[in-house]
């Protein structure tokens, strides 16, 4: 049985990822910033700050693969500064300490904010739709740069240690209980235009993050990019409405947007890890 570290393990995602890998029979020590709530089954449970290499030393000891999910999660409650410090340097840590302690997986939460759409200062259309993980990334607020540094710095992990590193880009993660909210606000499509209307169902963020504990090996010199987000709109209405509406000018270089149900490609999650989102806001009574 196979030891995880699961960082931000009292968060949203956090909760979903420790249920998936206690049900696949993995031994899971959870970490976190603040006390454990009760609600998550651990083997062993550290409340510690990422962002001290010497208590990430200590919490990685004797496990076998890191899944890292502590981080700011958005630009909005703390200052630019805190969140670049905090989301880089708690990144950097797992590496580096991963690197020294013969850890050879390593799967982090970066996002589809590293795109640059969603918290733009001056908002700007994607280069080309669907969005794949070739597009470039052009943040302009401290978020999404520090998602794009850290996935810079798993590449030099990955160039200097041979580590199998994976990037998952997280698009608006859901839980069940959140889908009612959602759907009520469908009737205003701007609502979620800079988001390019993408979301993902906790519960299939969660088995992405098992999937890429369990990939075979890549063999790649670079952490691998994968974009999880569901097959569909976080809308009723269709691709192609939207994107005449709010994108007109963007092209579809060899796709037909009438057979396309995203706007954000996980086509590539789907191969890479053989994953298939499996909830989606249609059936979330279900």
């Amino acid at each position: 049985m196979k030891q995880i570290v699961v960082t931000g393990s009292e968060g949203k995602l956090g909760h979903y990822v420790v249920q998936e890998l206690n049900h696949a029979g993995y031994r899971v020590i959870g970490t976190d910033a603040r006390p454990a709530s009760g609600r998550n089954r651990y083997a062993r449970y550290v409340q510690g700050d990422l962002t001290q290499l010497g208590e990430v030393y200590g919490i990685l000891a004797e496990s076998d693969a890191v899944v890292h999910l502590a981080a700011v999660p958005n630009p909005i409650n703390f200052s630019p500064e805190r969140i670049f410090a905090n989301n880089v340097m708690a990144t950097y840590n797992i590496l580096e300490a991963s690197s020294k302690l013969g850890i050879q997986r390593v799967v982090f939460g970066s996002s589809e904010s590293a795109y640059g759409f969603c918290w733009a200062k001056h908002p700007f259309p994607p280069h080309t739709l669907p969005v794949d993980e070739e597009h470039v990334l052009l943040p302009q607020e401290s978020y999404g740069l520090s998602k794009q540094v850290n996935e810079q710095t798993g590449d030099m992990f990955a160039r200097r240690t041979g580590m199998e590193i994976y990037a998952l880009r997280f698009s608006l993660i859901l839980a069940p209980n959140e889908y009612d909210r959602e759907i009520a606000a469908f009737s205003d499509t701007a609502r979620h235009h800079r988001i390019l209307w993408s979301y993902v169902d906790a519960r299939d963020a969660a088995s992405a993050c098992r999937l890429a504990l369990e990939a075979p090996v890549q063999g790649q010199a670079e952490a691998c990019r994968l974009n999880v987000t569901s097959s569909d709109l976080l809308s009723d209405a269709s691709v192609s409405e939207l994107a005449a509406k709010y994108y007109p000018q963007v092209p579809f270089p060899g796709k037909d947007p009438g057979k396309l149900t995203a706007l954000v490609s996980n086509a590539r999650a789907k191969s890479v890890l053989n994953w298939e989102p499996a909830h989606s806001w249609r059936n979330a009574g279900r």
